[in-house]
């Protein structure tokens, strides 16, 4: 068992300090690449019923008779739960800087914060869904807003499972201390939700802002 004794260097954080450790990160960039790879096609979907349904339109009448993006979506909401969602990358940023100075007490307080804030934005996202329904943008409205519901829909979901992971990580940090294995896992939880900002940023930009015009 004397492979299982590596030299690292102590200025090496603590989740790389394990090979399992290592290759479990390296597996989930891949993982990740499968990720945006499954988001681009969405986003490919939603643009080409887009530029055939609203985009046809302009600021003339609907013939449709169904409301247009931009008789419904509201600046100000959306730029509240963007910055709610940015806000949590930056506290789990933290949780992670804590995380290397081995305070878990800070880490943890970090890490229930960036939930507070995962939490807000998904309230917010239903709310607005409520309210689209309400105005008669429903998923069965047309192709349009079935392609909306799933784009922001898919996204609000791996949101849902990133806060569950992120509450069973925090469970066994408390349960089992910060070691070697715990501090990966908070590490990868780290870089799926950066990864969830990061689509947010072009959900924001590409569905709101755009649909807006």
């Amino acid at each position: 068992m004397a492979h299982e004794h590596e030299n690292i260097s102590p200025d090496t954080p603590l989740e790389y300090q394990s090979s399992i450790g290592r290759l479990n990160i390296f597996g989930f960039w891949i993982f990740l690449g499968a990720e945006i790879a499954l988001f681009a096609t969405i986003f490919a979907t939603y643009f080409t019923i887009y530029s055939f349904t609203v985009g046809g339109h302009g600021h003339g009448a609907n013939a449709g008779g169904w409301p247009l993006p931009s008789e419904l979506f509201e600046l100000g909401n959306t730029l509240v739960m963007t910055i709610v969602l940015l806000i949590s990358s930056f506290t789990c940023g933290l949780a992670i800087h804590e995380m290397r100075k081995r305070n878990v007490k800070a880490m943890v307080v970090w890490l229930v914060i960036t939930l507070l804030f995962g939490l807000s934005f998904l309230y917010l996202e239903i709310n607005e869904f409520i309210h689209l329904v309400h105005e008669g943008a429903a998923l069965g409205t047309n192709a349009y807003w079935s392609s909306f519901y799933f784009l922001t829909g898919t996204h609000g979901l791996h949101v849902s499972l990133g806060i569950l992971w992120m509450i069973l990580i925090i469970f066994q940090v408390i349960k089992r201390g910060l070691t070697p294995d715990t501090a990966k896992k908070v590490f990868i939880a780290s870089l799926y939700w950066h990864f969830l900002d990061f689509v947010w940023i072009f959900v924001y930009t590409g569905v709101y802002l755009l649909g807006m015009v």
